[in-house]
């Protein structure tokens, strides 16, 4: 009998700023189309983690293998050519640029066909559709929100990061990204890891939860678990959200 091999399987992995260490001896797997929330308090290293797993932010030690390769030390623009999608907290996206420029960026960094990306994204997110040549910079937060997702997914990743995707957007369109990442995981095989503050978020979409605490991940939690205040209160001493 033999075993599927992880998407992503990340062993040991340490990283930080400089001589700064945050995180520490990390040890997780992320199968395909599966969901991975992450949560913590603030300044624990849930955007640190982000950011060294798609090489923002150098390993110090450690190994992280993706789809059977060791990316530990692959440069960020060759780990997108592998698969792996980010949308970092804050969106992060061209505000000088239009919406089309945008969408075909996120295309044509990973060698993808920009007219064909952009058709694909306006069918995927209808709301784009009618705000293809408006400025990034003109868009509400929930648009800016779903450009930058849907940008991502226009290098076709098997793998997308996405760091705090619901932060100052209006309930309907977290509904929308919501709806729309679940059904792109069981359609596509889509793996996703989220890091997230809105735990009803998590709890919605998520498989598993990886709780950080001080850069290291103490415990892997039942997203059944996290509508009871009490098993909240347990890790986080907080209920509902994790600030």
């Amino acid at each position: 009998m033999t075993t599927q091999e992880a998407l992503l399987d990340v062993n040991d992995l340490s990283a930080g700023y400089g001589t700064i260490p945050v995180l520490r001896e990390l040890r997780f797997q992320i199968q395909a189309g599966e969901i991975v929330g992450v949560l913590g308090h603030n300044g624990m290293g849930k955007t640190t983690l982000m950011k060294a797993l798609v090489g923002h932010v150098p390993s110090t030690s450690g190994r992280v293998t993706f789809r059977g390769q060791d990316i530990t030390h692959l440069p960020t623009h060759k780990r997108a050519r592998l698969g792996m999608g980010y949308v970092s907290q804050g969106r992060d996206i061209f505000p000088s640029l239009t919406v089309r420029e945008n969408l075909a960026l996120g295309a044509a960094a990973v060698g993808r066909n920009r007219v064909e990306a952009v058709e694909r994204a306006t069918d995927e997110f209808p709301i784009l559709a009618g705000l293809l040549d408006r400025k990034g910079g003109a868009l509400s937060g929930g648009e800016q929100q779903i450009l930058a997702l849907a940008r991502a997914l226009c290098g076709e990743p098997c793998l997308l990061l996405l760091d705090e995707p619901t932060e100052g957007i209006q309930p309907s369109i977290v509904d929308e990204i919501e709806d729309y990442l679940v059904r792109r995981a069981q359609s596509t095989s889509l793996a996703v890891v989220v890091v997230e503050q809105d735990v009803g978020f998590i709890a919605a979409m998520a498989q598993r939860v990886l709780w950080l605490q001080k850069g290291a991940i103490v415990r892997e939690i039942d997203p059944a678990l996290l509508s009871d205040p009490d098993t909240i209160g347990e890790f986080a001493g907080l209920e509902g959200k994790v600030d």
